[in-house]
Formats: C-alpha cells, structure tokens, sequence
C-alpha cells in the first residue's frame, strides 16, 4: 500500500434527539448483496498503526464559543477546548479506521441495526460510525445545552450540503439524507460548538470493521475469492490493495498509515 493523500474534510452536530434516514440513490451500487450460506469462509484481522508524528490536536478558543463554562469540561486547562483527529497509543495501534472487504456479491447476512451517534460534553461519540444502506442513524444530545446540525456528503472532487440546519425541537426532529452516486462519506458539525465533529460511511454488506484502541480489526465469514481491501480515515482518506481469499483460513494483516509531511 502506497502513501496516501491528506482526505477531504467538514463537520456537523446535534439538539434533543435527530433520526437522518440515510438513502442510497438509484445506480449506487451495480448490484445488491444478497445473504446465503458461506462455505468455507476465512477470517481477514489484523492492526492497523500510525507511522511517524501524530499530528497534534486543534484547540479552539473556548471563550469564543457557546456555552463555554459547560464545554470546557474537556478543556486543556488554558482555556482551550482540544478536538482529536487522530486516536494513535504509544505502540502505534490507530483507533477508528475502517477496513472493507469489497466486492464480496454474497456471503453472511447483514442485520445492520440502527446506528447512533450521542453528543455528550460537547463532542460526537463515536468519531467514526457505519451506516447501513437504507438505514437510520439516531443523533441523541445527553447535554444540557442545544447544539445545531450540519451535514455533508463527499466524494473526490468535493462536498455538498445535504441537509439544511434545522431548528431542533426538544423532542426531536427528522431529516432525510439522500447520497448520490459515488457518495459514501459524510460528516456533521455543530455550528455553536465547532470542535463538535463526526464522520460516517455507508456501506451496503457486512465486511467490514472499525479499529478498536488497539488498532485491531476482525472481519469473518468471508467467502473464498478475489477481493479489494480497503482501509478509511476521514482526515487520511482511502487506501486500498488486492485481497485473495483461500478456502478455511485465517489472513492476518499489518495495515498502517504514514504521517504527511
């Protein structure tokens, strides 16, 4: 896998409690996946690391914001509000990288649940989240201060807005979200709380895995065959090498990140 380029990036955020209903498009995806019995099927783990410098975090000027005497719980102590991009440990395990198996047409059955994404103390958690094609993802807000939405979607040339900012009712409210051809990627971003960020992906099978704060991944039940591996950061963008599956084995990978220069 070769070095790869700095992503695209944005935001969004959240009040009282939002469903976006995720939409893929007509022509998406040239095919759908369809569930059926694997035989045979291997195992694809392994860590993913981060080699170099990590890049330090932002810090935003909390006085300059919102509700700053709430937000500065996670504040440097200056008065800042520090905002990670990248998770890496001491050995160098990357947390929140999503890896994909592509192009598996059948395999095991994809009961994708709803995802959530909460906001609480003033950030999104997970930094990373997977939506299921067709799916919800439910934004809860567990503050006590009102936060605000903006979303985009993205894909090599650039993002879109695609969805206004609301205004937030304490009892929720609805958008829909609609990808066009070619769009997997989105964000959100509070426009009060601009340290406030979260990003996903759609995805429409179950090979795949988000890395733990180890930097491991573990992905079953793939079926034998000739694949794309694929490895995603919302700051560092796509890398991807080809993956040849045998029949009954357990591959184990070594996958990293370089830090730009």
């Amino acid at each position: 896998m070769g070095k790869v380029k700095r992503g695209l990036r944005t935001g969004s955020c959240v009040a009282g409690w939002v469903l976006v209903v995720l939409t893929m498009c007509p022509g998406t995806a040239a095919w759908a996946y369809e569930s059926e019995p694997v035989v045979a099927g291997s195992t694809v783990r392994g860590t993913v690391t981060f080699l170099g410098t990590v890049p330090p975090p932002k810090e935003f000027e909390l006085r300059r914001s919102l509700d700053h005497e709430y937000c500065s719980q996670l504040s440097d102590g200056q008065g800042n509000r520090i905002m990670r991009e990248f998770t890496v440990r001491s050995d160098g395990g990357f947390k929140d990288v999503l890896v994909m198996v592509e192009g598996v047409e059948h395999g095991k059955p994809f009961p994708f649940a709803e995802a959530q994404v909460e906001a609480s103390r003033c950030q999104f958690m997970p930094f990373v989240t997977v939506v299921g094609d067709k799916r919800l993802i439910t934004v809860f807000n567990r503050d006590p201060v009102p936060h605000d939405i903006q979303g985009y979607a993205f894909d090599e040339t650039g993002g879109d807005m695609v969805f206004y900012r609301p205004s937030l009712e304490a009892n929720g409210t609805t958008d829909a979200v609609k990808l066009v051809k070619g769009r997997k990627v989105f964000s959100m971003q509070c426009s009060m709380h601009p340290y406030m960020q979260s990003w996903g992906y759609a995805i429409d099978h179950p090979y795949f895995s988000v890395t733990d704060a180890t930097g491991a991944f573990f992905i079953d039940d793939v079926p034998p065959g000739k694949y794309r591996l694929k490895v995603w950061h919302p700051i560092l963008g796509m890398r991807e090498q080809a993956l040849t599956v045998s029949a009954n084995e357990t591959i184990s990978l070594q996958l990293w990140f370089e830090a730009k220069d």
